[in-house]
């Protein structure tokens, strides 16, 4: 009896072994994601006050630069709310800094974890209103900027590979 169980467990590993494949296989003709970078003049902690509207070239043909465009007026309204709220708590963290031995600075460091978050819920928003159905996922991301050292969030746009619905045995 237990042997006929050893035989169903070793198929199912070996139909997800199948299956991991086919998905690396079509992960693997996937086009590199498009990068939305942030073009404000004010960043706090990697996150700048406002992302790039204009409309990459990438896109065209996947989704409509109105949409995109309404996007990322959403983000953009959203950093633009919570943003100088940050900035301010920045500057009197810095400014108290000395006395506080730096525990000034954890009401901005917990401020920006929050836009942080409520970025990435509109972004899932987002994807589930329209991005996934066309095969797109937008999502945050921490990448090193071009001109220096420092770490940036920028906006993924990836390509979801299009997964066939019926498979043939």
């Amino acid at each position: 009896m237990m042997e006929d169980f050893d035989e169903i467990y070793e198929e199912e590993e070996e139909e997800e072994d199948e299956d991991r494949a086919a998905e690396e296989q079509l992960l693997k003709y996937a086009p590199d994601p498009v990068v939305v970078r942030g073009s404000g003049h004010v960043t706090v902690f990697g996150l700048s006050n406002k992302f790039e509207s204009e409309f990459p070239s990438a896109l065209t043909g996947k989704v409509a630069p109105e949409e995109f465009k309404a996007s990322i007026y959403r983000v953009n309204s959203c950093l633009r709310k919570t943003l100088p709220v940050n900035v301010r708590w920045l500057l009197c963290g810095c400014l108290c800094c000395c006395c506080t031995l730096g525990f000034s600075l954890w009401p901005v460091i917990c401020l920006s974890k929050r836009t942080r978050r409520s970025l990435e819920k509109l972004l899932e928003w987002e994807n589930g209103r329209l991005y996934h159905k066309l095969c797109l996922h937008w999502k945050l991301s921490k990448r090193k900027c071009e001109t220096n050292n420092m770490m940036e969030f920028v906006i993924l746009i990836e390509f979801l590979p299009k997964i066939p619905i019926f498979r043939p045995d």
